[in-house]
């Protein structure tokens, strides 16, 4: 054993003694987050309302942590929330489980589901961790219309995904959208509700 083997282990302490201390004054100031970091989820829109999300629950088999839970129903032409055949009716993620890894934004095949760089969860109850679809739709932007309603964007659902994906399409961008992959991938999982769990299942529950 060396002269200095006993010391070895205070080398990183000794090194970080005299260094400035590097102090944040949050929450008065907040740092900017990593343009894709993982914080809050949004469930997205369709340029004229409609909600993207389709009730598939595919998130939730994703989820590692059981923190989403997903009921879908069936649009009708009276009440039509989503272009496709099924939409969310219940939408719940439990932040208390929540281990923010994206699988469920991975697992969405119409891209409802998205993360925002908000990371303020904290509270001092359990219930109100556990955000509801109100909480987690995204807000109504101009020119948007509230759901229930029909589809505002062309008479065939190749046309409503064809125009929402190039109104949703970065600026100078547009001619470069792969709809036709985008049309494949939304409409085939619209078709049939998503890829969904036998009758009775229901996803993942919440204990």
């Amino acid at each position: 054993m060396g002269f200095f083997d006993p010391v070895k282990g205070f080398g990183v302490t000794f090194g970080t003694m005299f260094k400035k201390v590097t102090t944040e004054q949050y929450p008065e100031e907040k740092k900017p987050t990593a343009p894709r970091y993982h914080g809050r989820h949004l469930l997205n829109r369709h340029p004229d309302g409609l909600e993207k999300c389709i009730g598939c629950e595919l998130c939730a088999w994703a989820c590692p942590a059981d923190a989403i839970y997903v009921e879908g129903a069936d649009n009708t032409e009276e009440e039509r929330y989503s272009p496709g055949e099924r939409y969310g009716h219940v939408y719940q993620i439990n932040y208390l489980r929540c281990i923010l890894c994206g699988l469920c934004i991975e697992a969405c095949p119409t891209r409802a589901l998205t993360m925002t760089n908000e990371y303020e969860l904290a509270d001092d109850s359990r219930e109100d961790l556990i955000f509801t679809k109100d909480q987690l739709l995204a807000p109504l932007q101009p020119g948007m219309e509230t759901p229930p309603h029909p589809m505002r964007l062309g008479n065939t659902e190749t046309d409503y995904y064809r125009l929402a994906a190039e109104a949703t399409a970065p600026a100078g961008l547009a001619d470069e959208v792969d709809v036709e992959a985008d049309e494949g991938a939304v409409a085939g999982a619209a078709d049939d509700g998503g890829t969904t769990p036998p009758s009775g299942t229901g996803g993942k529950e919440q204990p």
